[in-house]
């Protein structure tokens, strides 16, 4: 049986992101670790099977243990503005997470990391992209227009303490011509992103004015992620002095 995170691998590869194995880090990391002052590294547990979430972590050096994918209802409620949506949702996958993991006596007193990016023009919400309609329907909206993306981000901590945060990017497209929109659709990329587009792919040829965090816009801002697990315990510079034996490994 494929595992959660070899499909994630798989995946990142079809990306084209030169990143190691999470197996191989893990296992490379291990064999090269650091002594640190109390021997001993928490662990970390990623509550998504995203590719892009995997491939963000692993850019600044940090391994998930472990991929525990949770699922939400992702609908909105009425009335309900888009930051607050991405909090919600957040907080609901790291919660599913959260109960899986408790369960596990290796992962039992683990970090928790949860995610969820939200697309909105003003206040309506553009969902992740199933169907090519849903598709065109979201790239003629922000079509020479101004959006917004919000990726929030939960954490629970191994004493289940929780801190969550969202962060705000400012994007503004270019106009779109129907052979571009036809063109993109063909492609495939859009599938199941939010509002219709991957901004590290093909549609990164779209962006005119981009205010903000990049990586918030692929699906998790990676500055504040770090000043999150710092200020909680985890040591996010523990594989730094070994990154390059972890790469040739």
């Amino acid at each position: 049986m494929i595992s959660p995170r070899d499909v994630s691998l798989t995946a990142l590869s079809k990306l084209g992101l030169k990143l190691p194995s999470l197996s191989q880090s893990t296992s490379a990391a291990a064999a090269a670790k650091p002594k640190t002052s109390a021997g001993y590294r928490p662990k970390l547990v990623l509550a998504s099977a995203s590719a892009r979430r995997l491939g963000l972590l692993e850019q600044i050096g940090i391994a998930p243990d472990a991929l525990r994918p949770a699922r939400a209802d992702e609908t909105a409620k009425k009335g309900e503005d888009p930051r607050h949506l991405a909090r919600r949702l957040a907080r609901a996958k790291a919660e599913a997470a959260k109960k899986l993991v408790r369960a596990e006596p290796e992962f039992a007193n683990s970090f928790i990391l949860a995610a969820d990016t939200v697309v909105a023009v003003g206040k309506r919400i553009l969902g992740k992209a199933e169907m090519e309609h849903e598709a065109a329907r979201a790239l003629e909206l922000l079509s020479g227009r101004a959006h917004r993306v919000y990726t929030a981000v939960s954490l629970c901590t191994p004493n289940d303490g929780w801190k969550d945060l969202a962060v705000e990017t400012r994007i503004r497209f270019n106009r779109l011509s129907r052979k571009e929109i036809e063109a993109y659709l063909a492609s495939g990329e859009w599938q199941g992103k939010a509002g219709g587009y991957a901004i590290q792919g093909i549609a990164g040829g779209f962006v005119v004015k981009l205010i903000g965090s990049y990586t918030n816009v692929v699906g998790l801002p990676l500055t504040e992620v770090m000043g999150l697990l710092q200020g909680e315990g985890f040591p996010v510079t523990f594989f730094w002095p070994n990154l390059a034996e972890i790469e040739t490994a």
